[in-house]
C-alpha cells in the first residue's frame, strides 16, 4: 500500500513540520526511509524485531515508523506523556534493539537503564546519540557515502520496493495509556492495521461520494501520533492516499492551534469531543444566552439564518476548508452534539480502542449519522454483538471479533485470556445497544456500572455528561459511596474569573446545580451531594479521565 503510495505521489508533499517549516515530498521521505533501511541491515535487526520510538509528532518520528514497518519489523511508538520510569518499563518490556527519541528524552534514561539497547537516534536528524558499539556510530557518520555507493545511479523510483511480511505478522506493539492505570502492549498486526487503512482510504466516502483522503488532502496533526486513534486517522491513512500532512510538534494552546487552522486550512479535522465542547461553552453558549442573538434565535424565521452564521463562524475559525470533523477517545457531550447537529456542522463520532488498532465504528457520511451514536460498526472487517437479551433496548457487553482485533497482550498471557475468549470475540469492556442497521451506542465501562441493591444499573458517565452541562462545572465525576451516588466537580474557574463572580459563592452555585441535577434524575440515581475539586482531573493522552485516582477517599479531601 505504502509502496505504491510514494511511487505515485513521490512529487508531492508528505509531511511539513508546522514550526520549523520543513517539508518532505514522499521522493524525499522514501530516500530517508531507505537511509533507515540500510541501518537496520548493519545493526543486523531481523523480520518482527522490535524498534523503540519516543518524541512528539514530527516528520522523523513519522519516517521512523514508516521505515519500521515496511522493513519488515515491529514499531513500538511510547507516549510521550508516559513518565520516565514507563519508558524505561516499555523499552525492556518490549525488548528493542533501537531507539529513536527526542534528544530532551534521553535526558531522563542512563544507558545501563536499557541494556538490550544497541543504538540511540536522534529525530532531530537521525545523529547517533549512544551506541553499544563503534560500528553503528561509524555508519551513521558515513551514511551518505553508504547510500550513494548502494544507489550509484540515483534513488529512483523503482527503488522504492519494501519488504514483503506475512499479514498475520507483529508489526506493532502499542502501550495503553488506560484509565485503569496498567500499561499493556497491544500485539498488532499488519492486518490489523491494513483493516483500518483500507476501510477509510479506499471504502469510505464523504456524503457527496468525494474520498475521505485523496492525493493533496491537508491534515492537521496534534493528537499524539504514539496514540492508536491520532495514529490511523491523522498518518497511517494520509499517507496511503497521498495526502498533505502537518505536524504540530509541541502541545497546542488554543491560539496556537487556531492560527495553525488558518495556516494549512484542513479538510478533515481528528480531534477528542474535548476540543469541540470548548469551542461550543466559550463561543456559542454565550451568544445564544446574552444579548439580540439569545432572542433572535427564539424566533422562527431568524433561528436559521443565525444558525448558518453561528455554523460559518465556527468553520472559518477552523481554517474554513473543513469537510468533516472526526470526533474519537472519549463521550461526546449531548447538549453540545445536538447543537452542532442542529446548525449542520459536519460531525461524526467514532468508537474503538487500540486493541483494534483502533477502529471499531463510525458514520463517515455526515448526513446519515445518528445523534448520539458512535456509528456503524465495520461490516466488512468485524462482527459486533452485545452481551445482552436485548441488545437494541438494554445495554450489555459490546463484543468484536474480526480483522483488526488484536493478537493479545504482549507476554501476559493471564491479561489476554480476560478479554479474547476462546472463541475469538474481544470484550471490550464497555456497556452498549446497537441498531437493527449495526449503529451502536455507548452507555459506558463495565467496570464503572453501578449495580444498585434494587438491581437497577446506573451509568456515571450519563449522569456526568448532564452535570457538564450546567453552570461554572468545568467537569465532573460520579463516586459511589455507602450505597449512594456523590458528585466530584472542578468548577470552571476561568469563567467566573472573567464574569467577575466571587470564588467563594461556588459552593451556593454548586448546590442549586445539584437541584437541577435531582430533578432530571430517577429516584435511584439522585446525587447526595457535590463536593468541589480544585484541579482539572488527571488525563490520558486522549483526554479520558484517569477515574482509578479518585474514589470514596478523595471525596474527604
Amino acid at each position: 500500500m505504502y509502496e505504491l503510495s510514494f511511487r505515485e505521489h513521490r512529487e508531492m508533499p508528505a509531511l511539513t513540520d508546522y514550526f520549523k517549516n520543513e517539508t518532505f515530498s514522499y521522493y524525499e521521505m522514501a530516500k530517508e526511509i531507505a537511509k533507515l533501511h540500510m541501518l537496520f541491515e548493519k545493526a543486523g535487526i531481523k523480520q518482527g524485531e522490535k524498534i523503540a520510538l519516543i518524541g512528539r509528532n514530527n516528520p522523523r518520528w513519522c519516517i521512523t515508523y514508516i521505515a519500521t514497518l515496511t522493513y519488515g519489523a515491529c514499531i513500538v511508538p511510547i507516549l510521550q506523556d508516559f513518565t520516565p520510569t514507563d519508558y524505561i518499563h516499555i523499552i525492556n518490556h518490549s525488548e528493542s534493539r533501537l531507539l529513536f527519541l527526542g534528544d530532551n528524552y534521553w535526558d531522563t534514561i542512563e544507558p545501563e537503564d536499557i541494556p538490550e539497547i544497541e543504538g540511540v537516534f536522534s529525530l532531530t536528524d537521525f545523529h547517533v546519540i549512544y551506541s553499544k558499539e563503534e560500528k553503528l556510530e561509524k555508519f551513521m557518520k558515513n551514511i551518505t557515502k553508504h547510500y550513494r555507493t548502494k544507489y550509484a545511479n540515483g534513488f529512483r523510483v523503482t527503488d522504492i520496493k519494501y519488504a514483503r511480511v506475512p499479514n498475520d505478522q507483529v508489526c506493532l506493539l502499542n502501550y495503553t495509556s488506560g484509565t485503569t492505570g496498567h500499561s499493556k502492549g497491544v500485539m498488532l498486526t499488519v492486518n490489523n492495521l491494513t483493516a483500518n487503512v483500507e476501510h477509510i482510504v479506499v471504502k469510505t466516502c464523504h456524503s457527496n461520494g468525494d474520498p475521505f483522503f485523496y492525493a493533496g488532502s491537508r491534515t492537521l496533526s496534534f493528537l499524539p501520533l504514539a496514540h492508536a486513534y491520532g495514529c490511523a486517522i491523522d498518518f497511517l491513512c494520509p499517507l496511503a492516499a497521498g495526502g498533505h500532512i502537518t505536524l504540530l510538534g509541541k502541545m497546542p494552546t488554543p491560539k496556537i492551534l487556531l492560527t495553525a487552522l488558518q495556516v494549512v486550512r484542513p479538510e478533515i479535522i481528528c480531534t477528542v469531543p474535548l476540543v469541540l465542547e470548548k469551542v461550543y461553552r466559550k463561543q456559542v453558549l454565550p451568544l445564544l444566552e446574552k444579548g439580540p442573538m439569545s432572542i433572535a434565535v427564539k424566533i422562527p424565521l431568524l433561528n436559521t439564518a443565525i444558525y448558518s452564521t453561528i455554523k460559518n463562524k465556527l468553520l472559518n475559525a477552523f481554517g474554513g476548508n473543513v469537510r468533516i470533523f472526526v470526533c474519537g477517545g472519549a463521550p461526546m457531550n449531548k447538549e453540545s452534539e445536538a447543537f452542532l447537529q442542529k446548525i449542520g456542522f459536519p460531525i461524526t463520532v467514532g468508537y474503538g480502542m487500540t486493541e483494534c488498532a483502533p477502529l471499531i465504528s463510525v458514520t463517515t457520511d455526515t448526513a446519515k449519522f445518528k445523534a448520539q451514536s458512535c456509528g456503524m460498526y465495520l461490516k466488512e472487517y468485524c462482527n459486533v454483538r452485545i452481551d445482552s437479551n436485548d441488545p437494541q433496548n438494554v445495554a450489555g457487553e459490546i463484543l468484536v471479533k474480526g480483522e483488526q482485533v488484536m493478537l493479545g497482550y504482549y507476554k501476559n498471557e493471564k491479561d489476554t485470556k480476560a478479554v479474547l475468549d476462546k472463541d475469538g470475540w474481544l470484550h471490550t469492556g464497555d456497556m452498549g445497544t446497537i441498531d437493527e442497521d449495526g449503529t451502536l451506542y455507548i452507555r459506558g465501562r463495565c467496570k464503572t456500572m453501578i449495580l444498585t441493591d434494587n438491581g437497577q444499573n446506573i451509568y456515571p458517565e450519563e449522569i456526568e455528561d448532564k452535570l457538564n452541562n450546567m453552570y461554572m462545572v468545568l467537569e465532573s465525576l460520579i463516586i459511589e459511596n455507602n450505597g449512594k451516588l456523590h458528585a466530584l466537580v472542578v468548577p470552571d474557574y476561568a469563567t467566573a474569573d472573567a464574569e467577575g463572580l466571587d470564588r467563594a459563592k461556588m459552593p451556593e452555585i454548586m448546590q442549586e446545580n445539584l437541584k437541577q441535577l435531582n430533578a432530571m434524575q430517577a429516584n435511584y440515581e439522585k446525587v447526595a451531594n457535590i463536593t468541589i475539586y480544585p484541579i482539572e482531573f488527571e488525563k490520558t493522552p486522549k483526554k479520558s479521565i484517569k477515574r482509578y485516582l479518585y474514589n470514596a477517599n478523595t471525596l474527604k479531601l
